[in-house]
């Protein structure tokens, strides 16, 4: 199936949908730390900082909404301000909770259809993002974009969806079932283009572009 075709929307006519991306500050210790024992705690924060620079550049690539940085624990960091002088994103910060409510006030702050995505998923393409936001706009509920592992790379919604967040086990494999639970309990519309890969385990470092792995 092709990323690009009809169900593509014309992006210069079609209604905004804004992406999110969540992403921890490169500081090690702090970003990337089940990849330490392969990589080092300074190695980690560098891969972490490399995949967040893709992430932005894959979300404004895609050129369907405005795009926010919310960073953890705040957008002071070098990195981030660098990302926000070479693209046009506006900067945010994270709020204090866990990961769900983290991305419901995300969602909530888009003030319409939104897309969150995180940093971990180098395979995810502007592609991608451009199907996710023609679903959206065609009048589906969400739309979730399921990672191998068992979690997902990325959930959109045309509003704000608090039941699919609350009280949820985050990093386990069975995360993406039960938001599919979550959404069947709510009478959701939902689609699932594809599924992708994800970098959360030493294991993964073999899939990633040579390009990542030439600046370890």
């Amino acid at each position: 199936m092709p990323w690009r075709g009809d169900t593509a929307m014309s992006r210069a006519k079609a209604d905004p949908v804004a992406i999110a991306v969540l992403a921890k500050a490169p500081v090690p210790g702090l970003a990337k730390t089940r990849l330490a024992p392969a990589l080092g705690d300074e190695g980690a924060a560098a891969l972490q900082e490399r995949l967040t620079a893709r992430a932005v550049a894959t979300a404004c690539a895609a050129e369907i909404g405005p795009v926010i940085l919310w960073a953890t624990p705040d957008p002071s960091h070098a990195s981030f301000r660098t990302l926000a002088e070479r693209h046009p994103i506006s900067l945010a910060t994270q709020p204090d909770s866990d990961l769900g409510a983290r991305m419901l006030a995300a969602i909530a702050a888009a003030n319409g259809p939104a897309l969150v995505i995180g940093t971990d998923c180098p395979a995810l393409t502007p592609d991608h993002l451009l199907v996710a936001a023609a679903h959206l706009r065609n009048g589906i509920d969400a739309v979730l974009i399921p990672a191998e592992d068992g979690g997902y790379v990325l959930i959109g919604m045309r509003k704000p969806q608090p039941a699919l967040f609350a009280d949820m086990t985050w990093s386990t494999d069975s995360v993406a079932a039960e938001t599919r639970r979550r959404m069947a309990r709510s009478n959701l519309s939902w689609r699932e283009p594809v599924r992708l890969w994800d970098v959360d385990r030493p294991e993964d470092l073999a899939r990633l572009d040579p390009s990542f792995k030439a600046q370890r």
